[in-house]
């Protein structure tokens, strides 16, 4: 056991002989070094185990990031194939009302044929006419909207000076007609 003595401040103070050669202060020492080492090892075992949850935190944002990511992907795909659709549907349409709009044309042309003078001037510019409807009415039908665009794409590279004095020409009778 420690004896212990009288201080002048009154308090009981170990002589250190439990602990033969170390005094107190060297013991409170040792203490603090003690706990200091293990505040650090706490201390790094905390910072290890923040870096782990943080570790895991970015991974899971990683995964969710890249489930977003494809996740608009394939929304943006499939409002391209919808739109795709929708602009076929409508192409579709348009052709079959360009082949509808020219098979009433041969119609009108046969009706002029049929019904119109057969002798005389008259008869020859009635024929002229019908041949003239059935022809248009058979090529609006054929080729239909989209083999028209073509047909004038390829006329305008052929010819494309013209094809700006007409464009110019009529731009300049629409800016009259619907400026008066």
């Amino acid at each position: 056991m420690a004896a212990v003595t009288g201080n002048p401040r009154g308090k009981e103070e170990h002589t250190g002989k439990d602990h033969p050669g170390k005094d107190p202060m060297d013991k409170a020492k040792d203490v603090g070094a003690q706990v200091m080492d293990k505040a650090k090892d706490m201390g790094t075992q905390a910072m290890d185990k923040a870096k782990d949850v943080g570790a895991q935190a970015m991974g899971k944002a990683k995964d969710v990031s890249a489930n977003v990511t494809d996740k608009a992907k394939d929304a943006l795909s499939a409002v391209g194939e919808m739109a795709s659709q929708a602009a076929s549907t409508v192409g579709k349409r348009a052709d079959d009302m360009a082949a509808s709009a020219g098979a009433d044309m041969k119609q009108w042309g046969d009706s002029i044929a049929s019904k119109g003078s057969q002798e005389g001037v008259l008869g020859q510019a009635s024929h002229a006419v019908a041949d003239t409807l059935r022809e248009g009415g058979r090529y609006i039908e054929d080729a239909k909207f989209s083999g028209m665009a073509d047909d004038l794409g390829a006329m305008i590279r052929r010819n494309p000076m013209p094809a700006v004095l007409i464009g110019i020409g009529v731009g300049f009778i629409l800016g009259r007609v619907l400026r008066d």
